[in-house]
C-alpha cells in the first residue's frame, strides 16, 4: 500500500540546486560563494522551509493547505501581544521564561488553526483547498483585528539577540540550528515510524487505508495539526529574525510552500514525496532570487522562473502516474 518516493526526482531537483550555485558562483565569485550570502539564504529561507516541511506530509496525503502564511502571521502576532502584555506594554526587557510562554502560545494558536482545518476536511468532508482558503483570511483578519493591522514591534531583545541574529560554533546561525533539527525531526517521522507509513497510506488510497485499519479521520486531523504547529514556530522565529511582527510580508509564503514541495518531488496527487526534497525544493527559488539580484536580473524574473520549473515538475509527475499505470 505504501509507495515510497523515488530517487529520480529529488535527485533531479538537486542537481538543478547545484548548478544553479555553480552558476551563480562563476558570474560572482566575489560574492555568491560567500560564507556571509550562505547564512543570509539559510536564515531567510528557515521559516518557508518549516511551512514547505508541515506542507510535505499534507501533500501526501493528497490535501492542501494555503493556510500556512496567515496562520504564521497570526502566531507570531498572538505570541508578541502575549510577551508584550507580559511586560506591561514593553517586552523588550523580558526574560526567558516570558519568551518561553510567547513561544507557547505561538505553538499553540498555530496547532489550533491546524486541528480546525483538520476537522472541516475530515469530519465535515469539506474539500481541503476550500477549508484553507477560508482559514487563510480568517487567520491573516484575526491577527489584523488583534492589532488593528499595525505590527507589534516590542519583542525582546533576548530573542532578537538569541534566534535572530545570534550564531554558534561562530559561524551557524542559531536559527538554522532550529529549523535543521525540527526539519531532521520530521523527515525520521515521516520515513521512519507509523505516522509516516500511515500518511503515505491514505494518500495513496484512503478508502483502502481504511478498510487496513488505520484511523483515517483522526490521522488527517494530526496531520493539518502538525502543519499548523509547525507554521505557529515559523512564525515565532521570523518574529525573532525581524523583531517585528511583519502582517503583510507573508501574503505569497503559501504558494511558495507548495511550490518547495512540489519542486522537490512530491506528488500533488498523493502517496509520494520526501522531506528532503522539500528541503532543495525550498532552496531553489531562494538561490535564484539572491543570484538574480547578484547578476543584475530584475528580480521580477525569479516567480518567472520558478513557476517554469513547477509546471515541468507537475508534468513530469504526470508521465511518471501514466507510466505506473501502464497507459
Amino acid at each position: 500500500m505504501r509507495r515510497r518516493p523515488t530517487a529520480s526526482p529529488t535527485l533531479w531537483t538537486g542537481l538543478v540546486l547545484i548548478g544553479l550555485c555553480a552558476l551563480f558562483s562563476l558570474l560572482r565569485p566575489a560574492a555568491f560563494p560567500t560564507l556571509y550570502n550562505a547564512q543570509t539564504l539559510l536564515v531567510q529561507a528557515g521559516p518557508l522551509l518549516l511551512l514547505a516541511v508541515g506542507m510535505t506530509f499534507v501533500i501526501i496525503t493528497s490535501g492542501i493547505d494555503l493556510s500556512v502564511g496567515s496562520v504564521l502571521v497570526f502566531s507570531g502576532v498572538v505570541s508578541a501581544k502575549t510577551m508584550e502584555a507580559l511586560g506591561g506594554g514593553d517586552a523588550t526587557d523580558l526574560g526567558w521564561g516570558a519568551i518561553g510562554v510567547g513561544l507557547l502560545v505561538a505553538l499553540a494558536g498555530g496547532a489550533l488553526w491546524g486541528v480546525l482545518n483538520g476537522l472541516l476536511v475530515a469530519v465535515a468532508r469539506v474539500p481541503a483547498l476550500i477549508v484553507t482558503l477560508g482559514s487563510f483570511g480568517a487567520a491573516l483578519g484575526a491577527a489584523q483585528l488583534l492589532t488593528n493591522g499595525v505590527d507589534v514591534r516590542t519583542v525582546p531583545s533576548a530573542l532578537r539577540l538569541t534566534f535572530g541574529t545570534g550564531t554558534s560554533f561562530a559561524v551557524v546561525p542559531n536559527l538554522v540550528l532550529v529549523v535543521a533539527a525540527v526539519t531532521l525531526l520530521a523527515a525520521w517521522l515521516l520515513r521512519t515510524t507509523r505516522f509516516g507509513r500511515h500518511t503515505y497510506a491514505i494518500g495513496s488510497n484512503a478508502e483502502a487505508a481504511r478498510r487496513a485499519g488505520i484511523r483515517v479521520t483522526r490521522h488527517l486531523v494530526q496531520v493539518y495539526a502538525l502543519s499548523g504547529l509547525l507554521a505557529g514556530l515559523a512564525g515565532f522565529l521570523s518574529l525573532a529574525y525581524f523583531g517585528t511582527t511583519t502582517i503583510s510580508g507573508h501574503s505569497n509564503d503559501n504558494l511558495n510552500a507548495i511550490a518547495a514541495v512540489v519542486l522537490g518531488g512530491t506528488s500533488l496527487f498523493g502517496g509520494i514525496g520526501s522531506v528532503l526534497g522539500s528541503v532543495i525544493g525550498v532552496f531553489i527559488p531562494a538561490v535564484l532570487d539572491t543570484g538574480f539580484v547578484m547578476v543584475g536580473v530584475q528580480p521580477f524574473w525569479q516567480p518567472i522562473a520558478v513557476g517554469a520549473v513547477l509546471i515541468a515538475a507537475v508534468w513530469w509527475d504526470q508521465r511518471r502516474r501514466r507510466a505506473r499505470a501502464g497507459r
